[in-house]
C-alpha cells in the first residue's frame, strides 16, 4: 500500500470509532467512552498487521461489530469494548489474563467466553460442528452477552462474504440458518434474526434471492400507496382519539416470502400478505394495553377483521418478551392485510431484545420475567450433558423456533409450550419427578393418551403413579428438549437399575454351571455375545435375552480348551472385522420408519453416509426406494423445503430395547379375583405392560384376552407360564 493509501485508510478507521460513539443505543459516560477508547487502541495495536481475504485491514471487522452491539442491538460500554476486543486472545498475543489487568474482570470473561467458540475446521464432521455449537451454548451459563456478540459477529461475517470461496459461503450460510438465526429469534433479535436469514438464502438460492429481491424493489411504489391508502381511512378517527401514533408499512423478508412460496405452492405473486401495516403509539406503561385496544377498536370499526386471525400478545407475551396485538383486516382494495399495534415500549422490545429488556426492567421488575425464566430453563438444559453433542443441539433448536401455545394448570396457572408439545412435555414443564411419574393426563376433564397435541386454551391435569416409569416409546411423545433429556437420563438409570439385577442373576447362574465370575470370565462372555460392555451384559442378562439356553452354549464351549483356542483363531479376524462394524451400532442396531416404527428395506444417502445412531430421515426416491440422510445432510434443507412430500420419519433403535405387541387368549373356570390375580401377575413381573384387557363370564367359564407389549420371546414365556400355575385356568394360547 501507498502512503496516501495508508493514511486514507487511517482516517477511515479513527471515522469509523467517531460513529460508533454516536451511534449508541445507550447513552455512554465520560468513563464508558474511556474504556471504549482504551478497546479501541489495543484492538488497532493488536491486528495492525491483519487484513481480511477482502483486503481491508482486519481492525474493520471488530468495528463493524462492535457497532452492531452498540446501536442495533444496544449493549452496555462493556459489551461494545468486549466487540472490539472479541478476536484480539485469538488471534494475536495478548491472553485473556493480559485483558483482565487492562479491563477488569467483565470484559475479560466475555472475550474468554468468545475466545472459547473455537473456530472448526474446514473439513469438520456434524459431531465437532455440534460440539462448537455446544460450547457457545454453555458460555450462557457464565454471561449472555458472549451469545449476543458473537451472533453480531455472525452478522457482520455474513454481510462480508462476497470475497470468499462458493463452497466456504454456502457452508457458512447453511450454519447460520441452523443455529444462529434460530438463536437471534430466541432472544428476541428480530432485525437481526430477519437479516442473517435473508443473507443464508442469498448463498443457499442465490437465483431466487435475487429474483424477489427485485420484486419487491418493483412493488415499493406500490406498498407506499397502499400504506397511504390504509392511513387515510383511520387517521381522522385516530386524531379525534388525540393519540401520537405513526403508521409504518414493513415488507416481509425475502426468507419468510420464499418459505410462504414452498409451504403455499404458489408464485410471489400470489403470495397475498407481502407486507405489514404497524401502528406504533406512545404511551406509558399504565395506560398502553388500553390504548392497543382502542386503536383495535378504530381499525375494525373501519375494516372487517378476521377473527380466527386475532392475536393477543399483551396479556400473555411471547417468552421472548415480545408483545403486541395483531390482527388481519380486508384492508383497501379487498386484500387480507395484517395490522400490528404496539407502543414505543414494545417495538424497541421486538427490535432491540435484550437490551431493550434490560432498559425497562428498571422500576417495573417484571418487564423482564419471560427471559429471565428461559436463560433459566436453558441453564438447566445445558446442566444435562449427558447426550451427544449432536443430540444437545438439536434438542437446543427444538424451543429455539418453537411457536407458542398457553396452557392452563388445574389451579388456573398459564404454562407457555411450544406448539405441537403433548401432555408429557407439560408434566415435565411443571417438575421432572412429575413427569418421570406421570402415568396419564386428563385435557379439559377428558382422559387423552400422553401423544396428544395440546392446544391453546386448554386445560391440562397430569395423573401421577409412584410405581410408573418411563419407557423409550415416550421419547416419540415429547415435543421439548427438557423432557427428551430428562427421559433419556431416567431410561439409563433403569437400564443401569436393570444391569445390576442382571448382574446378580448372572452370578446365580454360572456358579450353577460351576464357572467362577471373574474378569476373565466377563471379558469372555463380553466375547461371546458380541456385547460392547459388560453393562451391556448385564443388562441382556436383565431382561432375559441371555438365559440358561445360551450361558449352558457358552460353558460348553470353554469345556474342550483346545477347540475354543482353535476356534478363537480361526475367527480372531472375522471378530475384529465384526467388532469394527458392529461396535458402534450395537445400541442402534435397527432402523425404522414412521410413527408405526415399520422396518422397510432401504439404503443410506451417499452424500452425509449416516451411521447408526444419528438423527435421521428417508426420503423417498422416484427409482431408488427410500434413501436414509442425515438430519443436518447438506441437501436436508433443500429436500425438506422442496418435497415435503416425500420426507417419512426414520429413528435408529436398540432391538434388544424395543418392545413388542402379544395377544393372550385365556379360558377356565371363573371366580372371584381371577381377574386381579391375572393382572397383578402381568403387572408385578419382568417389565411387562398391559395394553388392553376383555374378559367375559357364561355359566362359570371364563375367556378372556389380553395384550402386552413384552421385549422378546422369552420374557413372553416366562409370563405364560406362570399365568398357567393360576388356579381355575384350564388353557392359555397365544394369538
Amino acid at each position: 500500500m501507498t502512503e496516501k493509501e495508508i493514511l486514507e485508510e487511517n482516517k477511515e478507521i479513527a471515522q469509523q470509532y467517531k460513529e460508533l460513539l454516536r451511534i449508541s443505543y445507550r447513552s455512554l459516560s465520560e468513563e464508558d467512552k474511556s474504556l471504549i477508547r482504551k478497546a479501541f487502541d489495543i484492538a488497532v495495536e493488536a491486528h495492525k498487521d491483519q487484513r481480511r481475504k477482502s483486503g481491508e485491514a482486519y481492525i474493520f471487522h471488530p468495528i463493524a461489530v462492535a457497532k452492531i452491539v452498540a446501536f442495533e442491538i444496544g449493549l452496555d460500554a462493556t459489551s461494545i469494548a468486549a466487540a472490539l476486543l472479541h478476536d484480539v486472545v485469538e488471534d494475536t498475543n495478548y491472553s485473556v489474563q493480559d485483558i483482565k489487568e487492562l479491563f477488569g474482570d467483565d470484559v475479560a470473561r466475555i472475550v474468554e467466553g468468545l475466545t472459547k467458540i473455537s473456530h472448526i475446521p474446514k473439513e469438520a464432521d456434524v459431531s465437532l460442528q455440534a460440539e462448537n455449537f455446544r460450547k457457545m451454548l454453555l458460555t450462557l451459563n457464565e454471561d449472555v452477552r458472549v451469545i449476543i456478540i458473537k451472533i453480531a459477529d455472525r452478522l457482520h461475517n455474513m454481510q462480508t462474504m462476497d470475497a470468499m470461496r462458493a463452497d466456504k459461503q454456502l457452508k457458512i450460510a447453511s450454519e447460520t440458518l441452523y443455529i444462529y438465526a434460530p438463536l437471534a429469534h430466541r432472544i428476541g433479535l428480530y432485525q437481526i434474526k430477519t437479516e442473517l436469514e435473508d443473507l443464508s438464502l442469498k448463498y443457499t438460492e442465490p437465483d431466487i434471492y435475487h429474483e424477489i429481491l427485485t420484486k419487491r424493489k418493483e412493488s415499493k411504489e406500490e406498498l407506499d400507496a397502499y400504506i397511504k391508502d390504509f392511513s387515510n381511512v383511520i387517521s381522522t378517527s385516530l386524531d379525534q382519539e388525540q393519540l401520537d401514533y405513526e403508521i409504518k408499512g414493513r415488507p416481509k423478508s425475502i426468507y419468510s416470502i420464499r418459505k410462504k412460496m414452498l409451504k403455499q405452492n404458489v408464485s410471489y405473486e400470489e403470495v397475498y400478505d407481502k407486507f405489514a401495516i404497524r401502528i406504533i403509539y406512545k404511551s406509558s406503561i399504565e395506560t398502553e394495553k388500553f390504548i392497543a385496544w382502542k386503536i383495535y377498536s378504530i381499525v375494525t370499526d373501519h375494516f372487517r377483521p378476521n377473527p380466527t386471525r386475532l392475536r393477543d400478545w399483551l396479556s400473555a407475551p411471547k417468552s421472548t418478551g415480545y408483545e403486541a396485538l395483531h390482527t388481519t383486516v380486508m384492508g383497501p382494495k379487498g386484500r387480507w392485510v395484517e395490522v400490528q399495534i404496539r407502543s414505543e415500549r414494545m417495538n424497541e422490545i421486538a427490535e432491540k431484545g435484550y437490551a431493550a429488556h434490560y432498559k425497562y426492567k428498571h422500576g417495573k421488575e417484571k418487564q423482564d420475567d419471560n427471559f429471565d425464566q428461559w436463560i433459566n430453563k436453558l441453564q438447566e438444559t445445558l446442566e444435562s450433558n449427558d447426550a451427544s453433542a449432536v443430540d444437545f443441539v438439536q434438542h437446543f433448536k427444538l424451543n429455539l423456533y418453537a411457536k407458542e401455545i398457553f396452557v392452563f394448570t388445574p389451579k388456573g396457572d398459564l404454562k407457555s409450550l411450544p406448539k405441537g408439545a403433548t401432555p408429557l412435555d407439560f408434566s415435565f414443564s411443571i417438575h421432572t419427578e412429575v413427569g418421570l411419574k406421570t402415568r396419564g393426563a386428563k385435557v379439559n376433564g377428558k382422559l387423552v393418551p400422553l401423544s396428544h397435541q395440546l392446544k391453546s386454551g386448554d386445560t391440562v391435569e397430569i395423573i401421577t403413579s409412584e410405581s410408573i416409569k418411563p419407557t423409550q416409546q415416550w421419547l416419540n411423545y415429547v415435543h421439548t428438549g427438557r423432557a427428551r433429556s430428562k427421559i433419556k437420563t431416567a431410561l439409563k438409570e433403569e437400564k443401569r437399575l436393570i444391569a445390576d439385577d442382571g448382574k446378580a442373576i448372572l452370578m446365580r447362574k454360572l456358579r450353577t454351571q460351576k464357572i467362577p465370575f471373574n474378569e476373565k470370565t466377563i471379558n469372555e462372555l463380553v466375547q461371546f455375545f458380541k456385547v460392547k460392555t459388560s453393562l451391556d451384559l448385564f443388562y441382556q442378562v436383565g431382561i432375559g435375552k441371555i438365559d440358561n439356553v445360551s450361558l449352558k452354549k457358552y460353558a460348553a464351549s470353554r469345556s474342550n480348551a483346545l477347540v475354543s483356542f482353535f476356534k478363537s483363531k480361526i475367527r480372531k479376524p472375522t471378530q475384529q472385522e465384526q467388532a469394527s462394524t458392529t461396535e458402534d451400532d450395537y445400541n442402534y442396531d435397527l432402523l425404522v420408519f414412521g410413527k408405526d416404527e415399520e422396518k422397510l428395506p432401504y439404503s443410506l444417502a451417499n452424500c452425509c453416509n449416516p451411521i447408526p445412531g444419528d438423527d435421521v430421515f428417508g426420503f423417498i426416491t422416484v427409482s431408488e426406494g427410500i434413501k436414509v440422510h442425515k438430519k443436518n445432510c447438506p441437501n436436508a434443507l433443500q429436500l425438506q423445503s422442496n418435497y415435503a412430500y416425500r420426507i417419512i420419519p426414520a429413528i435408529w433403535i436398540d432391538s434388544s430395547r424395543q418392545e413388542f405387541k402379544a395377544i393372550i387368549k385365556l379360558s377356565g373356570l371363573d371366580n372371584i379375583g381371577l381377574v386381579n390375580e391375572i393382572t397383578k401377575i402381568i403387572s408385578n413381573n419382568l417389565h411387562v405392560n398391559i395394553t388392553s384387557i376383555a374378559f367375559s363370564s357364561e355359566d362359570s367359564v371364563f375367556e378372556g384376552k389380553v395384550t402386552v407389549t413384552v421385549k422378546n420371546n422369552t420374557i413372553l414365556k416366562k409370563l405364560i407360564d406362570r399365568l398357567k400355575k393360576i388356579n381355575g385356568i384350564d388353557k392359555i394360547t397365544r394369538e
